[in-house]
């Protein structure tokens, strides 16, 4: 909240920062990222689909199997170097622990039980409640699974290890596409809870 004040020579108090410059940069690129990638994977997976549905070319990007592939691997080094910077500046500026921890299974029952109920408090943008703590970990959890997944897709001969840990190439697929249906059903709820709440939005855009 802005204080301000009548008495001449006092400067008014600017709202307190929410999300550091670093932040928000890391957080649009990789929005975009996301899109890129999702997009243009759906582009590919239509080339040789592993359920019985293809996604509408509407909604996929490339065009064709080669362009969507192109348009991965740009999409592929935005995600990964711009999610290691987030994931490295979280850890050392200790934002990790500050913002993410502590996170317990009963809090985040009681969290999701007043949520469902419309209870659940957004007053501190500072703070997250146990259910964005989860959903928030979860998600870098995710990212992880998909770069690494992505790595036996693409390069499996060179990944022989990490192949086997995902239990093969085809394996790895479907580990990848659950993944990345996780990250879209992330998005989707991330994407609720501004229009429920958009001084969020505001706040990632201003910092304030």
């Amino acid at each position: 909240m802005t204080i301000h004040t009548d008495l001449p020579g006092q400067a008014k108090q600017k709202p307190a920062i929410v999300h550091p410059l670093w932040l928000r940069l890391t957080h649009w690129l990789n929005a975009l990222a996301v899109l890129i990638m999702v997009t243009s994977g759906w582009q590919i997976y239509n080339a040789s689909p592993l359920f019985n549905f293809d996604f509408p070319p509407t909604v996929t990007l490339g065009g064709w199997l080669g362009g969507g592939i192109q348009w991965h691997f740009a999409g592929m080094w935005l995600f990964g170097f711009n999610g290691l910077f987030y994931l490295m500046m979280n850890i050392f500026t200790g934002r990790m622990k500050r913002k993410f921890w502590p996170l317990t299974p009963h809090g985040i029952f009681n969290d999701l039980l007043a949520a469902v109920r419309g209870k659940l408090k957004h007053d501190d943008l500072r703070h997250y409640n146990m259910v964005q703590r989860a959903a928030y970990v979860f998600v870098m959890f995710d990212g992880i699974v998909l770069v690494l997944s992505g790595l036996v897709v693409w390069k499996s001969v060179q990944f022989p290890l990490l192949r086997e840990l995902m239990g093969g190439f085809d394996t790895a697929r479907y580990v990848h596409f659950l993944a990345m249906a996780s990250l879209v059903g992330f998005v989707v709820l991330h994407i609720v809870m501004v229009a429920l709440v958009p001084k969020t939005l505001i706040a990632m855009i201003r910092g304030r």
